[in-house]
């Protein structure tokens, strides 16, 4: 049996701070609750991240994932991210984005997590549009800015209901985007998803 390399104290740290600010926040969480949560003196980790907004801001980096790859249909594709949203609702550590967790805790002023939220949330809005260009729909780009709404909108409701549903509230709205752009191929992808999902 292959034994896993020992993560880094530099690993360690930012593992831990990933899980205490996405708990907890990023303003409750100090810097001396980090450390002794691992076990090592604030001057260790004050080795490895010289200051707390620079363990926040590769705390974001290290959140900042692109989306995966897929062979499926691009209306699939962005079906798809509804229904992972509906896991990710549906599990007990769910706390929203944590891009928008960091601007609304440390205030639009502090650029540099603004800049990478910014940077997060049009990544995705790009990912959606790109998907829809292979589609040939027309207005890729204004049609990228809704379903990214529909997201934000879907997590910023299950938060405050804590119903997993808004996900297949969101979903459904996105069939009615993508069957106004004129995806009648797409609204019957949908409609198969749909149909499987319920069995």
């Amino acid at each position: 049996m292959p034994s896993h390399p020992k993560p880094s104290m530099r690993e360690r740290i930012l593992e831990t701070a990933d899980r205490l600010f996405y708990q907890r926040g990023i303003r409750a969480v100090g810097v001396d609750t980090i450390a002794a949560e691992i076990g090592i003196s604030k001057r260790t980790l004050y080795n490895h991240f010289p200051s707390k907004d620079e363990l926040i801001a590769a705390y974001l980096a290290g959140r900042f994932t692109k989306a995966a790859a897929s062979d499926k249909p691009p209306v699939e594709q962005i079906l798809g991210t509804f229904d992972r949203l509906e896991r990710g609702f549906a599990s007990k550590g769910f706390r929203g984005c944590p891009f928008v967790n960091a601007v609304a805790e440390l205030g639009a002023e502090d650029q540099s997590v603004r800049k990478i939220a910014i940077a997060f949330k049009e990544s995705r809005r790009l990912w959606f549009r790109d998907l829809l260009k292979q589609l040939g729909v027309a207005d890729a780009e204004g049609l990228a800015t809704q379903l990214t709404l529909l997201v934000d909108g879907a997590i910023a409701q299950d938060l405050v209901r804590n119903d997993p549903s808004m996900a297949r509230a969101a979903k459904d709205a996105a069939r009615v985007l993508l069957a106004n752009a004129g995806l009648k191929e797409g609204a019957e992808i949908a409609r198969n998803i749909s149909r499987s999902s319920a069995r």
